[in-house]
């Protein structure tokens, strides 16, 4: 993971005597420092929630000096000034303010700890803008859901489709959907969730922690303006049987509207900046971003693919930031494939961060799916999930089938929340590394599905093994042969002394299915299970060996 250089922006910086020019509205304020801050890195409990203290702990992350908030004797002066604050952004050290007056604007850039440059990052439209580019829906007959064909714990309904082809059906049957976890969801809007029955339980359960609005933080009602943030959270925490299960069903939510839907100009780049702050400091664990940034209603403000660099764009910026911060950040790739700029937008050019494409029912790569590589020549996007005829809730109470990249997206981020669930040691990077490792092109990513399609319980079976474990007080060096094996396994075991052990079969299931004891000499090779295996259908098992106290599991392959 690299940390970017936020400073000098690339985008945009403008003189001040170039705002003698446009008429004064929305702009960035730079701040210089952070000197003198009321906030100290030794008690990060005054501006961090113990949950994001112990994901970084747990993660070896350091607390550093852009943890710490903008000094709020420069917020005061900038109010003092006469500017109305809007979102202050710790993490680049800056603030976006509101002012209607070039006399603000004026005595603001005299203040001794803002930078020589400003920026305009916002010009009022009086056009309603529609950024989910290339979005469709077609409603669902209800009675057309197949509620018999699936042998999992959960009834689907008609998203089962979606959940079964990236395999994340057995992480469910194991007990993990979602409990214990949070994730934020950035969009433009949640009209409908209140309502709609598909999230009832969400309720119920105090699953929705609450909301925060970015673009109108004086306002703060995100179920107004556009309905796509329901139809995303709709295939993470949908728990209607029969009708709607989503991919984390049973996990918490943040919803954070960073998206301004009326207009489509770069400050929303900066809200989501700010909105990633947010859900880290609160401790979400996963982000699902179904947004994308690259054409703006001023040209100036357009990205050029060079811009597409995982350097540059502000919202990039930010997605490295909050991936370096322990959190996973799932980013719609974008629906541009079809353009003449087919590439990912930003924050999905970021490094760090998990680009998601889509593809159909039948995998293959939705036609409007946006395509790799960056500008600096790197893979994009990652992976790839059901993106074009997504089951989705629409309205109060409907459910339909929509296509986009804003839907393939949380269907990864909900599931890998669920293999974290099941994996909690494991570091943000860890996570996205196995997810590629298991899918479907990973021997040979390309830019037009990245690694491919995952498999959700291979990644799952690839975090759990666990290969030849040791302790400085007792030793155990366990190796398994041939694996993958036909019929017959052996297992060479070398311990500092005669001991016991037990070995256990398990299936992919997680449910035992042999077991039996051997007398082990210091070095010994022994056939566990020689009859049972022959039988065995082919598959992927975990053999879990314990040595007297000392436990090794390996993970085996039956052809």
């Amino acid at each position: 993971m690299k940390l970017k250089n936020v400073f000098p922006f690339i985008l945009l910086l403008i003189s001040f005597q170039s705002f003698t020019q446009i008429a004064p509205d929305t702009y960035y304020i730079q701040f210089t420092d952070k000197n003198n801050s009321p906030y100290s890195m030794d008690n990060p409990g005054e501006f961090l929630s113990q949950r994001a203290i112990d994901r970084r702990v747990n993660q070896g992350i350091d607390i550093v000096e852009n943890d710490l908030p903008v000094n709020p004797e420069y917020l005061q002066g900038v109010v003092n000034a006469g500017a109305t604050i809007l979102n202050a952004t710790k993490w680049l050290n800056g603030v976006t303010i509101y002012t209607e007056s070039q006399t603000v604007v004026d005595d603001i850039l005299t203040l001794p700890y803002v930078s020589i440059a400003l920026k305009l990052v916002y010009k009022e439209s009086d056009e309603e803008k529609s950024f989910f580019k290339n979005e469709s829906f077609r409603t669902l007959d209800p009675g057309s859901f197949n509620n018999e064909r699936s042998t999992s714990e959960l009834n689907y309904g008609a998203a089962e489709d979606q959940i079964d082809q990236i395999n994340g059906i057995p992480i469910h049957n194991l007990g993990y959907q979602g409990q214990g976890m949070i994730i934020a969801v950035l969009d433009g809007g949640f009209v409908g969730v209140e309502e709609h029955p598909v999230f009832d339980s969400l309720w119920t359960n105090d699953q929705i922690l609450g909301t925060r609005d970015f673009v109108h933080p004086y306002d703060q009602d995100v179920f107004t303006e556009s309905e796509h943030g329901k139809s995303v959270l709709s295939t993470i925490g949908a728990n209607k049987p029969g009708q709607m299960i989503g991919t984390a069903p049973k996990a918490s939510f943040w919803l954070l509207r960073s998206e301004d839907v009326m207009t489509e100009n770069i400050i929303e780049e900066y809200n989501w900046i700010s909105a990633a702050e947010f859900a880290d400091s609160v401790g979400a664990d996963v982000i699902n971003s179904s947004l994308s940034y690259q054409d703006f209603d001023m040209s100036q403000w357009t990205h050029p693919y060079s811009d597409m660099d995982g350097n540059t764009a502000p919202a990039t910026i930010g997605a490295d930031l909050v991936t370096s911060k322990g959190i996973l950040v799932c980013n719609s790739a974008g629906n541009s494939g079809s353009s003449s700029f087919p590439w990912n937008g930003a924050p999905a050019d970021a490094d760090s961060v998990f680009s998601i494409g889509a593809v159909d029912g039948n995998g293959y790569r939705a036609s409007f799916s946006s395509i790799g590589p960056t500008a600096d020549g790197r893979i994009k996007p990652a992976v790839m999930a059901k993106g074009q005829g997504t089951t989705v809730a629409r309205g109060y109470s409907g459910i339909e089938t929509g296509s986009g990249t804003s839907y393939s997206s949380p269907i990864i981020a909900g599931m890998s929340t669920c293999l974290w669930q099941a994996n909690p040691t494991m570091k943000v990077m860890e996570i996205q590394e196995a997810i590629k490792q298991s899918a479907s092109r990973a021997d040979n990513p390309d830019n037009e599905y990245g690694w491919g399609i995952p498999d959700y319980m291979e990644a799952h079976a690839i975090m759990t093994s666990i290969e030849n474990q040791m302790t400085e007080n007792e030793s155990v060096f366990v190796r398994t042969f041939p694996n993958p094996f036909s019929s017959e396994l052996s297992v060479e075991i070398r311990t500092n002394k005669n001991v016991n052990v037990r070995f256990e079969l398990y299936n992919v299931m997680g449910s035992l299915i042999f077991s039996e004891n051997h007398k082990n000499s210091d070095i010994s090779t022994v056939s566990p299970f020689k009859h049972q295996l022959t039988n065995l259908n082919g598959g992927i098992y975990f053999l879990k060996i314990n040595a007297n106290g000392s436990t090794v599991t390996k993970k085996i392959m039956k052809r």
